[in-house]
């Protein structure tokens, strides 16, 4: 690369500096003024050549003049950073999109993940926020996810979440389990569908909470409340207080949300002692709706301390790429109640239809005491809307931003703020 204009002088200059930084042992306040002017101007013509190097790189190059081909000869290294640069945005943006299989070629995937469910030993699955979406719950890392509106700068609302119900793929991971073809479930979710479907809560991992519980920590062991509302209205990151008490020793109860950054501690409903044994003892494991950027976060879930041939055989079911598609025996691009529905199909079994009359969560709840009704704000569950409290009945969906707790500002503290001119 031909030297700048000017460079020469300015090394002289800075050599200068450094001679004189030597021979007195430090440097003047002038030469240091100096040094700085220097450096600042170098930096500045650095980044004057970058932007050209990158204008003419958006050419074709029949339309490059020859002084341009000139300018990105002189800059190989530039010219290779700016390709990388581009390349990685690229790949970036394709590992973004969502990806649908031609639908012969998904029903062939399904038949041949059929025969992994039917000969399984021990399968377990692992859960994502994509088998909630038709619940009306949105996902995290979609094009219309909580993190991918968040970056653009856009506000995040969604429905009630007390409106939403388990899914296709909920009830039928509850006649799989049922049908002893599933043994474990490790959720990644907040919702607490999986509960609502009848799962029962000894083949339920939640690491990451359950946003109808609350906990006494004070309590040994710790003491469970279930509640039919949304306990995380005061919570947030580092905050996870609920403003009730406990029944028994009077200790303000906590949320059992994990949220990005905080590490799950609780027992239940995180229940990672399970997980952990359930992986352990796999030979097959399903993914069903994760990005597993989380997940593959958490080496005890994929028995990396194995030979690679020893290893659980994985299956995902996910529209946009996975860290973990290379180490896949199948990857199928799809919505999960798509695939869940011919899989089942496949195994000739029916899925069981959600009923609120028969929801566990009902049976499972603790009422609040005499004086607690005011402590929240957020919608309750009713098994039918003649239930519902006379405020309750009929109200149509809110659009408005989910404020607090795990769909709150635990996620919108990362909201851009707009600069006020």
């Amino acid at each position: 690369m031909r030297p700048e204009r000017g460079l020469p002088c300015e090394a002289e200059a800075e050599e200068r500096v450094s001679r004189g930084a030597m021979a007195a042992g430090g440097l003047s306040r002038s030469e240091r003024k100096a040094a700085e002017r220097v450096r600042r101007l170098r930096e500045e013509q650095q980044r004057e050549r970058l932007r050209q190097v990158s204008r003419i790189l958006r050419k074709a190059a029949a339309e490059r003049s020859a002084e341009e081909g000139r300018l990105l000869a002189e800059s190989a290294d530039l010219v290779t950073e700016l390709q990388g640069r581009s390349r990685r945005r690229e790949g970036l943006k394709r590992r973004q999109e969502e990806v649908c299989d031609d639908p012969e070629e998904l029903r062939g995937k399904v038949r041949e993940l059929a025969s992994a469910v039917r000969n399984a030993k021990y399968l377990v699955v692992y859960t994502g926020a994509g088998i909630s979406t038709a619940a009306s719950i949105p996902d995290y890392r979609g094009p219309n996810g909580v993190w991918t509106l968040l970056q653009k700068g856009r506000s995040v609302s969604a429905a009630d979440l007390s409106e939403a119900e388990p899914t296709l793929t909920h009830m039928s991971i509850t006649r799989l389990h049922e049908q002893k073809l599933v043994q474990h479930v490790v959720s990644q979710n907040c919702d607490g569908l999986h509960l609502r479907s009848g799962l029962p809560r000894t083949a339920i991992s939640e690491l990451h909470g359950n946003m109808y519980i609350e906990v006494c920590t004070s309590c040994v062991p710790n003491r469970e409340y279930v509640r039919v509302f949304d306990v995380t209205e005061r919570t947030a990151l580092h905050r996870h207080q609920t403003g009730r008490t406990c029944h028994k020793c009077g200790t303000q109860l906590r949320d059992t949300i994990v949220h990005f950054g905080e590490r799950g501690t609780l027992g239940q409903p995180l229940n990672w002692e399970a997980a952990t044994e359930a992986a352990s003892r796999a030979d097959t494991i399903l993914c069903l709706g994760s990005s597993l950027k989380v997940l593959k976060k958490y080496p005890r879930l994929w028995c990396m301390t194995k030979p690679p041939s020893r290893r659980p055989k994985l299956y995902i079911v996910n529209l946009q790429w996975t860290p973990k598609d290379d180490w896949a025996a199948l990857k199928l691009h799809g919505k999960c109640d798509d695939v869940m529905r011919l899989l089942m199909a496949e195994l000739g079994l029916e899925i069981p239809a959600y009923s609120r009359w028969q929801d566990p969560i009902f049976s499972l709840a603790t009422p609040l005491r005499a004086g607690e009704e005011g402590s929240h704000s957020r919608k309750s569950l009713c098994r039918s809307r003649e239930e519902a409290p006379p405020g309750d009945r009929g109200a149509p969906l809110s659009s408005a931003p989910i404020l607090g707790g795990w769909f709150g500002r635990g996620c919108t503290k990362r909201t851009k703020k707009k600069k006020v001119t």
